[in-house]
């Protein structure tokens, strides 16, 4: 007797490349059968005609132990989600994966250690325009070691974020992941909209060092008229012998605080960024448009306000995640309710509808792929990201005709549809769309190389 049975699903193994019509047993928080024999479980899910399939694991994230934004996560069919990106996360990784080993989560969470806002910050190179003293460096190589050894999946970069970064601290850091298998995220170090240089700087890392490269949300990056020449030098430098892979989300519009080095003046001038076409997302002003005064009263008194960008050419998202090492993600933060971005609650539905079940831009076995197995090997999870016997239980059931995102500007937080099940370790975390465990979800510490993982 299983735990848990799934009846009567279309199974889809992103491994294997099969899909067929069968039932999966679960026991103990793992997949125990994946059969289209009869079995029976404790509790039985009917899934006749839905979509069944691995978890999803959102690749660039920025949830970091918020339950809320975990929870917009869960309803999305989200079961590993990947934190510290963009050069931001917690310092302490063994005492976040303590506390969650402790207490559990709503996903799972694997974690980055973050470079340019983070670890610069620890060390007290506070100006993002300066580069690291060598005494800083050593400082932030041990807490880097330190990171990687209480299983932190990988460095991120927010280049962005700290455009003063010497090639010297960037190169020492990425050697020090690729020494231990881990990825190198990168937020790209962009000038301008227009920049091409910071991907080839970003590609330059993996030269000089050996490092593994996932360049951060892809779209927003490169997504303004420039896509198709950003993937030209992703495929040259693959081509080349360098591991670089990215993630993209299903939006042009791009978020961050208003108090970045992305926002000064200069850039505004040199981006020709408008101010109304700005839009503020969270705080006082969540909702208006930036105006002169708005602009300068958070930049000098609310930085952490977080703002959206209007910009980029739609057609870009579909060209980007059609890449076979391109991986859905939501570049979701921690938002009050009522505030942010769509994205944090949209993603991954808005990913299957549009891109399998509008457009026809991808297969379902193409974008399951993306969204579980490719993300999984990438960062070395690898009992996650499969539907087959001896995997991690984490599962999510869905219709492929029903399933819509229904957030947008002005109601970024509202419920996706078509999502029917969720399971995350063994455990029903979502039924039907209504969230009843919250504390299924484990650390997932990186501990081993990833190279016997690969794809």
């Amino acid at each position: 007797m299983f735990d848990i049975v799934i009846k009567d699903g279309i199974l889809i193994d992103p491994e294997a490349l099969t899909r067929k019509k069968g039932n999966v047993g679960i026991v103990g928080g793992k997949i125990a059968a994946v059969t289209q024999q009869e079995i029976h479980g404790y509790k039985e899910l009917a899934a006749d005609g839905k979509i069944v399939c691995p978890g999803f694991i959102d690749i660039h994230g920025h949830v970091d132990w918020n339950d809320y934004c975990g929870g917009l996560s869960l309803r999305q069919g989200i079961t590993t989600t990947v934190g510290g990106n963009c050069g931001l996360s917690p310092l302490d990784i063994e005492a976040f994966f303590a506390a969650q080993e402790k207490e559990g989560f709503i996903v799972n969470q694997a974690e980055m250690v973050g470079h340019s806002m983070s670890l610069r910050q620890a060390v007290g190179a506070v100006d993002p325009q300066q580069p690291a003293t060598p005494e800083q460096l050593v400082q932030m190589e041990a807490l880097v070691e330190r990171a990687f050894e209480s299983g932190a999946c990988g460095l991120s970069l927010g280049l962005a974020y700290a455009p003063g970064s010497s090639d010297e601290e960037v190169n020492v850091l990425s050697r020090l992941a690729a020494r231990y298998g881990r990825i190198v995220s990168v937020d790209t170090r962009m000038r301008t909209a227009i920049d091409m240089y910071s991907l080839v700087e970003a590609i330059d890392i993996a030269r000089r060092t050996g490092a593994r490269i996932q360049v951060s949300h892809l779209v927003y990056q490169y997504g303004n008229g420039m896509m198709e020449e950003a993937l030209a030098v992703i495929d040259k430098a693959r081509a080349d012998g360098m591991d670089i892979r990215f993630d993209s989300g299903m939006y042009t519009q791009w978020a961050t605080h208003i108090g970045a080095v992305l926002f000064s003046e200069e850039s505004l001038e040199l981006n020709s960024w408008k101010l109304e076409d700005i839009l503020v997302i969270t705080g006082k002003y969540n909702g208006k448009r930036l105006n002169p005064e708005i602009y300068q009263e958070l930049r000098d008194q609310a930085p952490q306000t977080a703002v959206v960008v209007f910009t980029g050419v739609e057609e870009e998202i579909y060209m980007a995640l059609q890449h076979p090492y391109a991986m859905p993600s939501t570049d979701t933060g921690a938002y009050a309710p009522g505030e942010g971005h769509p994205q944090i609650a949209g993603s991954f539905p808005r990913y299957f509808r549009q891109m399998v079940g509008e457009r026809y831009e991808l297969t379902i076995m193409e974008a399951v792929r993306k969204a579980t197995l490719l993300p999984a090997d990438t960062l070395g999870l690898h009992e996650k990201g499969r539907l087959r016997e001896g995997m991690d239980a984490d599962i999510v059931v869905f219709d492929i005709k029903k399933i819509i995102d229904k957030a947008d500007f002005g109601i970024p937080d509202a419920k996706p549809e078509g999502i029917d099940y969720v399971i995350i370790n063994g455990k029903l975390a979502l039924d039907n769309g209504e969230i009843i465990d919250t504390r299924a979800g484990k650390a997932v510490r990186c501990t081993k190389p990833v190279y016997d993982y690969i794809i």
